[in-house]
């Protein structure tokens, strides 16, 4: 079955490369650094007495490895983390994350699952383990893991019923990769047990290290700057909003009995759609203006009803200006985002219904009474609203969403306790 897979990597690994450029128009990125993509590397790194090479697939994972990076270099003060991506934002948002760890952490792409281009990867940069974070399974670079005796972690994993079913669909491809899995950090219970089906045989679980996230000092002076520049108006924000979100969102919010000083800030989790999602506020005949020509001193001006989020890096800034966050890619069959960083600032919190991806942490936030669940959009509106005219209410919400943040801390330690065996070996 994975020479199957291995053939097919193969062949179509020139439609893969055109899309990669095409991609490349909007976002060039994607014409950057196509080398290491397919597994060649320039001159050998410095030696490092252990190499922790960790994949995080783009911005969400990337930004949710922090505190693990962070406490594996503080654990082994020796070592050096190989950081690898799949996406130029996820790269970015790394170089932006870990420029303070200077030498100790290198960035590359992952290399296509092609079994010889993770061979390269492997031999180039000898890696003592292999930590994939959340949801990633490559069978080919499992194999060369196995071949080269580099036990592969699952940390953080996340495996929903859905996700499970399409894995067991794959057959013996995913029970090979899954069995060359040498331990899995489970955000829950429920993921373990979803995870243990597959085949794997040590997992252990650690909760969700996206609670131990530290709020950087810079991105809380951005978020006041940014505030003072909005100034005392309500704010509305709606974070991480996906392709046909923002089409709902508007509309409703065209619709909504909303305060007339309200401010509705808008996010795009995708930069590339930031020129779209400008052009769709303006049709609704509504003034807009991006974060990104706001200069030091100015103001968002009284008039604007809504502010673009148009800049990378910032999602905690944008945060802490708000006071009222809807987290995005639930409102549509999208299995939502990660709620776990508003609820940290002390925000209250809306979410659709669509929630697969952490249905878990949505169920346990809600119950805390630090969020709520809107049926659509007009629901949303119609919530936000009550909510910015209720500063009693408001306030209240917030306070029981950072209770939930601060009771669920602590996964990263014991996701380190669980490796550090594999790393002693």
């Amino acid at each position: 079955m994975r020479l199957l897979y291995t053939l097919a990597w193969w062949l179509a690994l020139p439609l893969v490369l055109a899309r990669l450029w095409l991609r490349g128009r909007q976002e060039p990125g994607y014409r950057q650094h196509w080398g290491e993509r397919l597994g060649f590397y320039g001159r050998q790194p410095e030696p490092a007495a252990d190499t922790i090479w960790l994949h995080a697939v783009s911005v969400g994972e990337t930004r949710a490895a922090e505190p693990l990076i962070d406490a594996l270099l503080a654990a082994w003060p020796a070592c050096r983390i190989v950081l690898t991506h799949m996406t130029p934002t996820g790269r970015a948002t790394g170089k932006a994350l870990f420029a303070k760890h200077g030498a100790r952490l290198v960035q590359s792409y992952l290399p296509y699952d092609t079994g010889a281009m993770p061979a390269r990867f492997i031999r180039h940069f000898a890696p003592r383990i292999c930590i994939l974070m959340e949801t990633e399974v490559w069978p080919n670079l499992i194999h060369q893991c196995n071949r080269y005796k580099v036990p592969v972690v699952l940390a953080n994993a996340r495996l929903s019923q859905r996700s499970l079913g399409k894995a067991q669909r794959l057959g013996q491809l995913i029970a090979d990769a899954a069995c060359g899995i040498s331990l899995v950090a489970a955000q829950t219970q429920d993921d373990a047990d979803r995870v243990r089906q597959l085949g794997v045989r040590d997992v252990v679980v650690t909760g969700s290290i996206k609670f131990d996230v530290v709020v950087p000092e810079a991105a809380l002076e951005t978020g006041a700057w940014l505030r003072g520049a909005i100034g005392r108006r309500p704010v509305l924000l709606c974070a991480s909003t996906r392709e046909g979100e923002e089409q709902l969102i508007l509309d409703a919010y065209t619709r909504a009995s909303f305060p007339d000083d309200a401010l509705l800030l808008i996010v795009p989790r995708h930069p590339q759609r930031f020129d779209e999602v400008e052009k769709l506020i303006a049709a609704h005949g509504l003034a807009v203006q991006r974060r990104s020509g706001l200069a030091q001193d100015d103001v968002v001006a009284a008039g604007t009803q809504v502010l673009l989020g148009d800049t990378m890096g910032e999602m905690f800034a944008y945060y802490a200006a708000c006071d009222c966050a809807f987290v995005g890619g639930s409102l549509l069959p999208l299995g939502g985002q990660n709620l776990i960083e508003p609820a940290a600032l002390g925000k209250p919190v809306l979410i659709g219904p669509h929630t697969f991806n952490f249905a878990l942490v949505t169920e346990q936030a809600i119950a805390a009474g630090g969020a709520a669940l809107v049926a659509d959009a007009d629901a949303l509106m119609a919530q936000a609203a009550t909510l910015l005219q209720d500063p009693a209410r408001l306030s209240s919400m917030g306070e029981r969403a950072l209770a939930f943040a601060n009771q669920h801390r602590g996964a990263t330690p014991r996701t380190i306790a669980a490796i550090q065996p594999l790393l002693l070996v």
